[in-house]
């Protein structure tokens, strides 16, 4: 299949061949990524692009919380920048450093208008409205891709997830389902000669998670013969928006959640076995895992 071939008309023509449907995550679910990309690409280029060196450490700090092990994990690009600058904005040693942290009202307002939370929506909006704001985004946005394409080479998947996935092809129909842009997404599957075990890639550019299982499974699978594999809370939002199952890959336990994957609860989907207490003990050590408040929150609040 072309990279063209993964667009919004081929996964809403998507035939089943067999009763069941997988929608996996990629990075920090099947790959070893998410780390590196935050720290290597997106973090750094947030302090370059807006001039924040003097508080580079607070920068971090919050991005990393935000973007790695925070509820708010796996969530599109676009939308973590403006929490994190939100976040940054009210610590105080950000407020007494005085520097200052945008506030990005255009961003807000472009994620506002529902456009897909890709490069070619924001920069038709930046054209359009002549946003100065919009544009310096796109550019920390293609800086941030052409350092993961430079830096983020070879990454393997996690221990089981290639088992896993052969598993999975051989019995369910399966789809990446990613906020990643296609491109890097591509690129990683096919290094690790993975590609040809989903049907299709659908990264941000098709939309969010929650369309993309919509898209490809709606009305050709029963709700519990669909389930979303992720290590971020928008990976269950994805499946529970379409009434389906969720298996959580538990961020620092992704070998271990895989095995558990591959070992046992696949075939427990497969047998209808799944849903219920099974899936509950499962979900409820993953929402363990990724608080909503912050260290340095909890410190002021004692």
């Amino acid at each position: 299949m072309t990279h063209t071939e993964h667009n919004r008309e081929t996964l809403m023509h998507l035939q089943p061949r067999h009763a069941t449907f997988v929608g996996v995550d990629s990075d920090g679910c099947v790959f070893d990524t998410m780390d590196l990309k935050q720290k290597q690409c997106f973090h750094g280029n947030i302090v370059s692009q807006w001039a924040l060196e003097p508080i580079e450490h607070l920068v971090r700090e919050t991005a990393e919380f935000i973007n790695l092990h925070s509820k708010s994990r796996g969530r599109n690009r676009f939308l973590c920048l403006v929490e994190t600058m939100d976040r940054l904005r009210i610590r105080p040693e950000a407020m007494q450093s005085g520097v200052p942290i945008p506030e990005f009202s255009d961003l807000k307002a472009f994620i506002a208008a529902d456009a897909p939370l890709g490069h070619p929506a924001l920069e038709t909006a930046a054209r359009e409205t002549g946003s100065e704001e919009l544009s310096a985004v796109l550019a920390w946005s293609l800086k941030v891709n052409a350092d993961i394409e430079a830096k983020v080479k070879n990454v393997p998947p996690f221990p089981w997830a290639r088992e896993s996935l052969e598993k999975i092809a051989a019995s369910s129909d399966a789809i990446c389902v990613s906020q990643t842009p296609l491109e890097a997404l591509i690129r990683e599957w096919e290094e690790n000669n993975l590609l040809h075990m989903v049907r299709m890639i659908a990264g941000q550019e098709l939309g969010t998670k929650t369309e993309h299982i919509a898209l490809a499974a709606d009305g050709r699978y029963a709700p519990d013969k669909i389930l979303m594999i992720g290590d971020a809370p928008g990976d269950r939002k994805a499946a529970q928006d379409n009434q389906a199952l969720f298996y959580p890959i538990v961020p620092s336990r992704e070998a271990e959640s895989w095995e558990r994957f591959c070992e046992e609860a696949y075939d427990k989907f497969l047998a209808g076995t799944y849903a219920g207490a099974y899936e509950k003990s499962l979900v409820d050590a993953f929402d363990a895992a990724l608080p909503e408040t912050a260290p340095w929150e909890t410190n002021q609040n004692a």
